[in-house]
């Protein structure tokens, strides 16, 4: 088949895999942007789920509609260890200048732009040099006493209130989109749940929709105990038959070509209904096959083709990120799961595997949880947050 014409490579241009499935979440954020703009009450919408299940292509779809209805909209991804302050202006920015197109009075446009720098420049501390000073890019000058106390909680109330006023104004609203928002720091995961409690008591409209790894939701309790009733969690899950056929056969179609079901078994059994290895699997296949239909027997010579850019791309990246002793304490979860489930094992059970008091393993666990290799399942149990990695680190066990 034409390598050219491969459906399935990155920035191919289709719908993506991912979204395949994914049809209610996307019907159901229709649903809340409508409620919000009309003045009803509705919560922020959180999605959950392990890496490669295409979290974060959902989460720019979601946006894509926000700004298709007219609403301001801005992406943010969330780094460990970086504070909220200068990705949260950047794409609040964004959002603003979504609103400011269809907005009449360019002096409110000016005004709350100047509470956004405002709520900007609180980015760089106080006794900071002039020249080592973050500038925000927003040209317009600084409101004094909005958004600016440098609390971070008081200064979202006052910056998402400004702004979903702005979008109140042209019958619309604003969504804020954050990527791993398991990565927030605590004291902004706290500010932004009590935000978004406030806004929602006022009905203002603004809305935050957040995904990350499957304990995100254990990660805002922890915050806010109220925030269960702030969010609406929604888990986002491996495909399953139906909708991983589509995922195959829609792009397929497409580029007027066919696949038998065959390959489609193939497909299923390789990638296990997990969206980034089924485009992974695909991509291979439709490489490999030398005509029309794909087989499966083009299936089983990709194969090692995908998985051998899997173990450097996806596996490998991520297993090198940990330390020698993280190593080991990832090697001991892949044996006792016998890497054929993503259920994970108790914590217990991996220090007797090692040898070790539990206590002594805490370090090696804490900070595999902080870079986002596992995640703590439930108490006492932990989990990889990357599908099949349990069977990868066996496969290189020696490496």
């Amino acid at each position: 088949m034409d390598p050219v014409r491969n459906p399935f490579a990155p920035g191919a241009g289709q719908r993506p895999p991912e979204l395949a499935g994914r049809e209610k979440e996307i019907a159901a954020f229709d649903v809340v942007l409508e409620r919000v703009a009309r003045g009803r009450p509705e919560r922020s919408l959180v999605l959950t789920g392990l890496r490669g299940v295409g979290k974060t292509v959902l989460l720019g779809e979601l946006r894509s509609m926000a700004v298709r209805r007219g609403w301001g909209a801005g992406k943010i991804e969330a780094r460990p260890d970086a504070g909220l302050r200068r990705p949260l202006s950047a794409a609040l920015h964004r959002a603003v200048r979504d609103l400011a197109v269809r907005h009449r009075a360019p002096d409110r446009v000016e005004h709350v732009l100047g509470v956004l720098k405002a709520f900007a420049l609180r980015a760089s501390p106080s006794d900071s040099k002039l020249r080592d000073r973050w500038q925000p890019g927003i040209d317009v000058p600084p409101t004094q006493g909005r958004a600016d106390s440098g609390d971070i909680e008081i200064d979202l109330v006052e910056l998402f209130t400004d702004v979903a006023e702005l979008a109140q104004d042209v019958g619309t609203g604003v969504s804020l989109l954050i990527d791993e928002m398991q990565d927030v720091m605590a004291d902004d995961i706290s500010a932004l749940c009590a935000a978004c409690h406030e806004l929602s008591q006022s009905g203002a409209p603004f809305v935050v929709v957040g995904a990350g790894l499957p304990h995100l939701p254990a990660v805002l309790s922890a915050s806010k105990s109220y925030s269960e009733r702030l969010f609406r969690y929604v888990r986002i899950d491996r495909l399953d038959r139906a909708d991983a056929d589509q995922a195959v056969v829609v792009p397929v179609a497409r580029e007027d070509a066919n696949i038998t079901d065959e390959a489609l078994d193939a497909l299923y059994d390789a990638a296990g209904g997990y969206p980034y290895f089924i485009q992974a699997y695909a991509k291979a296949a439709w490489d490999a096959a030398p005509s029309n239909p794909i087989t499966a027997e083009d299936v089983g010579v990709a194969a090692p083709e995908a998985e051998a850019e899997l173990a450097v791309g996806f596996f490998g990246s991520r297993y090198e990120r940990a330390t020698p002793a993280e190593r080991e304490y990832l090697r001991a979860m892949a044996e006792l799961t016998k890497g054929k489930t993503d259920e994970g094992a108790a914590t217990a059970d991996i220090a007797g595997h090692l040898g070790r008091k539990p206590s002594s393993l805490s370090p090696a666990r804490d900070s595999l949880i902080k870079k986002g290799l596992i995640f703590s399942a439930e108490r006492g149990r932990i989990a990889f947050t990357v599908p099949h990695f349990g069977r990868y680190l066996r496969a290189h066990a020696g490496e």
